[in-house]
């Protein structure tokens, strides 16, 4: 349908180069979850590359992405790539993602709801990250028709 995949490599290039992130990773899911559905592993096999200059709040991205990959993969049972797995896509200290993830009270629900392949990498973003507007239509759709 495109000419080009929006990969998890270019998507995290667009956020070291500015983009707002929850945009990269809405076009990613896109690709995920409608667009590339038969090309999943091609559009998570490229290495993410963190840039010589780097933030705490990019490579806190680059921990969102690598776990990310993971949690996707997991969910739509396809292996994983190797890269994922590296140790320098963890975070000393806790970060937390998402409306109002700096109130304390939100934190605990974080801590509480979100998928262990981001909690391992102290990223707590609830368990609501990934839900989509297709899967939305289709459950739906399902209900209507029964």
């Amino acid at each position: 349908m495109w000419s080009e995949l929006q990969t998890i490599k270019m998507t995290y290039q667009a956020i070291v180069e500015g983009e707002r992130p929850w945009t990269a990773l809405g076009d990613f899911m896109n690709y995920w979850f409608c667009y590339a559905i038969e090309q999943r592993a091609e559009l998570v096999e490229e290495v993410i590359r963190e840039p010589d200059e780097l933030t705490p709040e990019l490579h806190q991205w680059a921990v969102f992405c690598a776990a990310a990959v993971e949690y996707l993969c997991e969910r739509s049972s396809l292996a994983c790539p190797d890269w994922v797995t590296d140790p320098s896509y963890m975070l000393d200290e806790p970060c937390f993602k998402g409306l109002g993830a700096h109130k304390p009270a939100i934190q605990v629900r974080l801590r509480q709801e979100t998928p262990e392949c981001f909690a391992r990498r102290n990223i707590y973003c609830g368990n609501r990250i990934f839900a989509n507007k297709y899967e939305l239509a289709a459950e739906v759709q399902q209900r209507q028709s029964a």
